[in-house]
């Protein structure tokens, strides 16, 4: 049987209509698959490989680490270096209120134990999210995603949370003394990048500030430069109380976290003991090679030109068949008329070597967050091709 036929038949399926791409190589924004054809990526694993493929110190990094050790023992009980190390540099990177770092092995579980924390802390147990919001998919972020279609098959979800409206300065008025806390992504990604309005992450902030009410920022997807500033929230002028992490934090091995302040994250430590833990959180392969993305985010200066390829993205991106298109640095969506439209224009740009897919919560959007090293030739390849397809 030939790969595709044993992916079919013994990897678990998450649509049934799955790309099917058999890629063998990645390497800075390009893919190889089996027959040699290159692709250029507009998606990098989906935020996660702002660095790009495959970049030669985050390879050094996993394989110097690979050879001292691996997984010795459930996260949080012994000292490991590699662990120690990324979090002081995100620390440092970060406000001082944002302290503590605890890993985990996935965004959804880092949402997962923020959600803990803040009810912990607070002792209170209401859970505000947003509309079009996407928090994972385990049973708890379920709970606050932001769209019933992804939610009704799985019922009954955690009780005691609320979505609100994203952008509605009305609606924070729900916010109150019996909320826990508040999650929002600081840019909603697939909502088809949706900004927050101008002054409303501020009165969101201030809202929380007033209710005791914690405020838990979502950046795995926009987080590590994306937005074009190192954290999406330094653009708004706020910090939260608890900083959600994911995707590009491992450098392209998975990877999660959850930054809070020290005295509350330690509230997770007694009463019961062990009140959070998990077996591969900041396992040490990952943080060796998410330490050495985040140096090479910081020392190649990548995020200082994200807002001119954004520019040179939008100055291509025009068409008459494109209604409308949202950015937020290198995270781009391209709104068409429909999803029907969108998966045409998507399968022809896979068969010319650019491969891009959909937003969750905004089907007709075209997904572009590519590498952050993209070259400025390959923006120009891609949005080509792009209009080519779209003059058919």
């Amino acid at each position: 049987m030939t790969q595709r036929q044993l992916f079919f038949q013994h990897v678990g399926q998450t649509s049934r209509a799955p790309l099917a791409l058999e890629i063998v190589k990645a390497a800075g924004s390009t893919l190889w698959d089996t027959d040699g054809k290159t692709y250029i990526d507009l998606i990098a694993g989906i935020s996660v490989c702002n660095v790009g493929h495959c970049h030669p110190k985050v390879i050094e990094a996993i394989k110097k680490q690979a050879e001292e050790f691996m997984h010795i023992m459930v996260y949080g009980e012994l000292v490991e270096s590699p662990q120690v190390a990324y979090a002081k540099k995100l620390t440092d990177h970060l406000p001082g209120s944002l302290s503590s770092v605890f890993y985990t092995a996935s965004g959804s579980e880092a949402t997962e134990g923020a959600m803990k924390l803040s009810k912990r802390f607070t002792g209170r147990t209401q859970i505000v999210s947003f509309k079009n919001s996407y928090h994972g998919s385990t049973q708890g972020a379920l709970s606050i995603l932001g769209d019933e279609y992804w939610r009704n098959a799985f019922r009954p979800l955690l009780p005691d949370t609320l979505l609100l409206n994203y952008n509605a300065f009305n609606d924070l008025e729900k916010i109150t003394e019996k909320t826990a806390c508040v999650i929002a992504e600081t840019v909603q990604a697939e909502a088809g990048v949706l900004v927050p309005l101008n002054g409303w992450l501020t009165a969101l902030r201030k809202r929380c500030t007033e209710t005791g009410t914690l405020l838990v920022l979502d950046e795995i997807q926009c987080g590590f430069g994306r937005n074009g500033t190192l954290w999406a929230f330094e653009q708004f002028d706020i910090i939260p109380d608890i900083l959600l992490l994911g995707k590009a934090l491992g450098g392209g091995m998975p990877m999660g976290a959850f930054i809070a302040g020290k005295k509350m994250m330690d509230s997770l430590s007694h009463n019961p003991v062990l009140g959070h833990i998990n077996t591969f959180g900041g396992h040490p392969v990952c943080c060796a090679a998410g330490l050495a993305a985040f140096n090479v985010l910081i020392d190649e200066k990548l995020i200082a030109g994200v807002r001119e390829k954004e520019a040179l993205f939008l100055s291509m991106l025009v068409h008459p068949k494109i209604k409308s298109v949202h950015s937020c640095g290198l995270m781009i969506a391209v709104e068409f008329d429909s999803y029907e439209q969108n998966k045409i224009i998507i399968d022809a740009l896979i068969a010319l070597g650019v491969f891009t897919d959909w937003f969750l919560f905004a089907p007709g959007s075209l997904r572009i967050v590519p590498p952050l090293v993209i070259s400025d030739d390959e923006i120009r390849t891609a949005c080509g091709h792009i209009i080519d397809v779209l003059n058919l």
